[in-house]
């Protein structure tokens, strides 16, 4: 029987993959912790180790002291073996942030484009002055991902629409790779807001739950099984239009700010009800980090229109609060959220507020970047 020939390459690629994942996630490992953990003999891991050392990939990063013998070395990947960008497109400034391959970020920087009208334009030139601020090629990068607001098709990977953002329209994301380089993805801003907390925020380790956006916009990201749900068109999550009892629904969708929840929880509304409240504030996230009892109860029991909305539909149970008025009003305003939709709902979620430290827009972004450019060069390495 013959063998294929494939298959111990295949072997080696799957190997070197899971390697380089303990060590990303547990590393530095020595020699014989790394084929204890993946089940390979010190040969093997020996052999493993010595041909990610001849691609760049791992390193020497020092010495665990043992018994009698000599101190074993300690490998680790090496964070200069790629890099990746994260972006944050915003109608008035551009925030973008990289990363090496271990996730560290090593610079953050925010610009107001020269060129507002030209999205590829200010997008490279974003990108190039993090590069430069960084002392890191262009070339470099592996991945970018881009957070933008409005509705993405998942199929082109285009922006079908987005109201703050008229120059990002279909034929953007071509044009960007073709400056860029094919690598480059746009996603939705607040779906990224979800791969943040499903990876460093209040949704670690819960694989079904939703991130409500309370903010100058409204958007729900959907995570489900693990996996973003973006719907057929990618307008999953966009909550600013659910219908709501007492709010007029829209004449015209091309309206801005005019979905009934939108109404019901958009700054102007919040504001407005503060000044019934008489909670005076500079700012909607001021005005509902100080407000008293009275005023947080019914910003809550607004927010628990479209949190319950969700839960009787998906019944997600984790909802996490995010934005910001999600991150001004905290622990209490989310303990308020979910005593309202425990109040109209027979599924009882829990409900959060975000534990996503910095720009989460810009964190899912680096996440999503960060598989991307993994996934490459983890998998190339035979």
């Amino acid at each position: 029987m013959s063998r294929s020939p494939g298959v111990p390459r295949l072997l080696r690629r799957l190997n070197d993959r899971a390697a380089l994942e303990l060590l990303l996630m547990d590393g530095p490992l020595t020699r014989a912790e790394l084929g204890e953990r993946t089940g390979l003999s010190k040969v093997t891991a020996g052999q493993l180790l010595a041909r990610l050392e001849e691609r760049g990939l791992v390193e020497v990063a020092g010495e665990r002291a043992g018994g009698r013998g000599p101190h074993a070395a300690l490998y680790a990947v090496v964070p200069s073996s790629a890099y990746v960008a994260g972006l944050e497109v915003l109608p008035d400034s551009l925030k973008v942030a990289v990363a090496d391959i271990t996730g560290r970020v090593v610079v953050e920087i925010t610009l107001n484009p020269s060129d507002g009208r030209d999205p590829v334009k200010a997008v490279h030139e974003a990108v190039q002055r993090a590069c430069d601020t960084a002392n890191v090629s262009l070339s470099r990068l592996r991945a970018f991902v881009i957070g933008t607001r409005g509705v993405v098709d998942p199929i082109t990977g285009d922006v079908r629409w987005s109201y703050d953002l008229p120059d990002w329209h279909v034929g953007v994301l071509a044009s960007l790779r073709e400056t860029l380089g094919a690598s480059v993805t746009i996603e939705n801003d607040v779906n990224l807001v979800a791969l943040a907390e499903h990876k460093y925020g209040a949704a670690v380790g819960h694989d079904d739950f939703v991130v409500v956006w309370a903010g100058v916009g409204q958007g729900l990201g959907v995570m489900l099984g693990g996996r973003l749900h973006r719907g057929i068109s990618g307008g999953a999550g966009e909550i600013g239009w659910l219908p709501v009892p007492g709010e007029p629904l829209p004449t015209d969708v091309s309206e801005p700010q005019s979905g009934s929840f939108q109404r019901l929880v958009g700054h102007d509304a919040l504001r407005g009800l503060a000044d019934r409240h008489g909670v005076t504030g500079r700012t909607v996230p001021d005005l509902v980090r100080g407000g008293d009892e009275g005023y947080l109860d019914e910003v809550a029991g607004r927010l628990a229109v479209g949190a319950a909305a969700v839960t009787v539909v998906l019944d997600p149970g984790l909802i996490v609060l995010s934005g910001d008025i999600g991150r001004a009003g905290g622990a209490r305003l989310a303990a308020k959220v979910q005593e309202a939709v425990a109040r109209v709902c027979p599924s009882r979620p829990t409900v959060v507020t975000t534990q996503v430290a910095g720009n989460p827009v810009l964190r899912g972004a680096l996440v999503a970047a960060l598989e991307q450019a993994r996934e490459q060069v983890f998998s190339d390495t035979v």
